[in-house]
């Protein structure tokens, strides 16, 4: 009896164009109807009802009945997590103009934790000043990166009990670094967007970080956006 994980299927099922795609706009982290993803993947419904059957039937993605509409959404954090290390070393499809600086490099959601030039930044500093060390392919927060963090206004007693890895290490596809993700990364991209200093930009992965945002995180993370 074969008792391996079947990865040549999960492998056929990612690597189906449409379906990749599918994932791809699911890592904004919001949860998202057939008809968008169809709309988002450039297939008619039909065609996305039968790549979603496929996604469910693997455990890819959840369905979420919310009154008339059902709605999808990634099924674990690993899913997210496996995407964008797929990212991180596939090829791009084309080589971006030089001239025009795309803003999901700049800025981005990997699902629910804050990647792109901004994300790996923040990480960075975070680094840097001793708040949290690289451990075991994890993250661990110092006591005086506990201070900091507490003072900034995360409860990292609450975060921690959260049925997720605390602080994981996420390999950025576009900046080839590491930015912070697990509970805490989550936690402090949502602080970001509560306090204004990020927002969503409606029907993309990419963030827009606010004019008191790149006040605020030069002043807690030392980003230069002359340098961004």
């Amino acid at each position: 009896m074969d008792v391996e994980p079947d990865v040549s299927r999960i492998a056929r099922t990612i690597g189906e164009p449409t379906r990749i795609r599918m994932l791809t706009l699911l890592m904004e982290g919001r949860a998202l109807t057939a008809k968008e993803l169809a709309y988002g993947s450039g297939v008619e419904p039909a065609t996305a009802s039968a790549h979603l059957r496929r996604l469910l039937a693997d455990a890819l993605v959840v369905s979420l009945n919310q009154g008339r509409h059902k709605y999808f959404q990634l099924a674990s954090t690993q899913v997210a997590d496996c995407v964008e290390a797929l990212m991180a070393v596939a090829l791009p499809a084309k080589p971006p103009a030089p001239e025009r600086e795309d803003p999901v490099r700049m800025a981005r959601f990997c699902y629910d934790h804050l990647a792109g030039r901004v994300g790996t930044q923040i990480t960075d500093a975070l680094v840097q000043r001793g708040f949290v060390l690289l451990k075991d392919k994890d993250f661990v927060v110092s006591k005086t990166g506990a201070r900091w963090f507490a003072k900034l206004g995360l409860d990292l007693a609450a975060v921690a009990a959260t049925r997720r890895k605390f602080a994981h290490v996420c390999l950025d596809w576009s900046e080839r670094r590491h930015h912070l993700g697990g509970a805490l990364g989550a936690a402090l991209a949502n602080h970001l967007i509560q306090a204004g200093w990020v927002k969503r930009k409606a029907g993309t992965r990419a963030v827009v970080v606010t004019a008191v945002g790149r006040r605020e995180l030069e002043a807690k993370f030392g980003i230069q956006w002359s340098e961004v």
